[in-house]
């Protein structure tokens, strides 16, 4: 008990001393102008503020102590559970998530504590200013009584009402964290680890929580904002070392600039000037498929709320019946409705789409353009919480020969490009990217048992097959940011079946290697 008291107590903060003493002498004194200073006047409007700041620095000291010992058990556990993939992981990790819970619980109460001790603060202080200016005398005070000493009084009261104010903006600069954590880890580097990606993992549940995404706090297994989390966790791990925050940031603009290759921008060919004009011609289809409030923020003020209101059709329900239903549309059917009026369409040339999105899913709208002869496919960029998680998947995926079937099985590419893919294999790419392509593949394509086989009961083939209503139409894939980057996955999958394919990927995420980025440079347009 001996060791367990010292070694808490080698570990506490200094500001975490000085706060103790600080909350306990606001106790110790406000009892002594109770029972010492005020014996008579227990009504006074002096002695119920007093009372309650008193009472509010025990409690902080209450939730201090219980915040130190969770966040102890914390470090603990932290310490006993190493990241690896093991099975006994998963028990490691739930367990370290439950203290985790449990410290930031504490830590919360306390932060309640230090806004309450605020608010009995500025009672204070109108109270103290109402006595002082009365002269320290009081109408539930007998004439003379309150008025003796009154000098010695005011100093003691002024003191104490310092103090009380000090207390909580201290706390609210130094933190939450009663104990060094430093003092568990020091130096090593996986706890550091462990330890960032517990504060990133529950700092994305919490917000996606809040953002109406209550599932993704019940989950226990491992999922997307777990593999986030522990990306970010090592992104920061070296924080332990005692680097600040602008040397991180230095640090990661270094390694940008030593990773960027000179060489790397030679072998790039300006686009002849027709797929620029094609370019600029689809790029409000990119644009369009940001169906929420998104695309009108900033460019209507503060107003933006009433245009995507406007965009949504709110104001003309009675069309709603005209407007084609998309997977994971509202009831008013308001994304198919935005996106039609943004690319000035008629109803009838949005044939599918999908707005709902699980996980690594994009979202995507499908429209035939019957004047240029040509299907489009829009995939949107980031908009959700879910966008942003894929792209915080930023660990390398390996791409399978699936994923590479417009390159290594398609006959419009040249024999060269084909042996420089299947030389270097293998190849990689952005895993949430990648994961997403997958997904948006099978929705349109479904999952072909087969890849060699020409027939297909997928959604495209059913428009660009032979015979079929769009047959000889070119196909367009389009998508900004992160759906410029799946735009781009799902076009080298699809080149083998639709050879008058061409992607425009509009500002795309790095998702591939060199070698696959300079193969596909025939069909696709960044």
């Amino acid at each position: 008990m001996a060791m367990w008291v010292s070694s808490t107590v080698n570990s506490l903060r200094i500001s975490t001393i000085m706060l103790g003493f600080s909350n306990l002498a606001v106790v110790i004194v406000g009892g002594v102008l109770l029972f010492l200073v005020f014996p008579g006047c227990e009504l006074d409007r002096i002695t119920i503020p007093v009372a309650m700041v008193s009472l509010a620095a025990a409690f902080k000291i209450f939730a201090m102590f219980k915040s130190g010992i969770a966040q102890k058990a914390t470090a603990f556990s932290i310490l006993d559970s190493p990241l690896d993939s093991s099975p006994i992981d998963s028990i490691n990790r739930h367990r370290r998530r439950l203290r985790y819970k449990t410290w930031l619980w504490w830590s919360r109460f306390a932060l309640v504590m230090t806004l309450l001790q605020i608010s009995t603060a500025i009672y204070l202080v109108f109270n103290v200013a109402k006595y002082i200016s009365h002269d320290g005398t009081s109408s539930e005070c007998q004439p003379g009584t309150a008025s003796n000493g009154n000098k010695w009084k005011t100093k003691l009261l002024i003191s104490f009402v310092i103090t009380v104010c000090t207390i909580p903006l201290i706390h609210i600069f130094v933190g939450p964290a009663v104990l060094r954590w430093r003092s568990f880890y020091q130096t090593q580097d996986d706890v550091w680890k462990a330890h960032y990606q517990e504060v990133f993992d529950h700092g994305i549940r919490e917000a996606l929580c809040c953002l109406g995404r209550v599932k993704y706090m019940r989950v226990s297994k491992e999922d997307e904002v777990y593999s986030v989390a522990r990306l970010l966790g090592d992104l920061v791990a070296y924080r332990a070392s005692g680097t600040g925050h602008l040397e991180l940031l230095a640090g990661l603009a270094l390694l940008q600039r030593h990773s960027e290759s000179p060489k790397s921008h030679d072998g790039l060919v300006e686009a002849p000037r027709e797929t620029i004009q094609e370019a600029f011609a689809f790029h409000e289809f990119a644009e369009a498929a940001y169906t929420g409030p998104l695309l009108d923020f900033g460019r209507h003020t503060v107003f933006f709320p009433c245009a995507w209101l406007y965009r949504q059709g709110i104001l003309t329900p009675w069309t709603r019946n005209r407007r084609p239903s998309l997977s994971g549309d509202n009831w008013w059917r308001g994304h198919a409705a935005a996106f039609l009026k943004y690319t000035n369409l008629p109803p009838e040339a949005l044939r599918r789409g999908r707005v709902c999105q699980e996980k690594c899913e994009a979202a995507y709208f499908i429209v035939v353009l019957r004047h240029l002869r040509s299907v489009v496919i829009s995939v949107r960029g980031t908009e959700t919480p879910e966008d942003l998680i894929t792209d915080g998947l930023g660990r390398e995926c390996l791409l399978s020969r699936e994923d590479l079937d417009g390159l290594i099985n398609s006959s419009h590419i040249c024999p060269d490009v084909k042996r420089s893919v299947e030389s270097s294999f293998p190849h990689y790419g952005h895993s949430g990217i990648v994961e997403a392509a997958r997904d948006l593949y099978i929705q349109l394509e479904g999952n072909l048992a087969n890849n060699e086989s020409e027939s297909s009961s997928g959604f495209l083939s059913s428009l660009l097959g032979a015979g079929c209503e769009c047959d000889g139409y070119s196909l367009r894939i389009v998508g900004h940011s992160l759906g410029g980057a799946i735009a781009a996955l799902l076009g080298l999958r699809l080149y083998r079946q639709y050879p008058a394919l061409h992607v425009y990927a509009y500002g795309p995420l790095p998702c591939v290697d060199l070698v696959i980025a300079e193969a596909c440079s025939e069909f696709v347009t960044r």
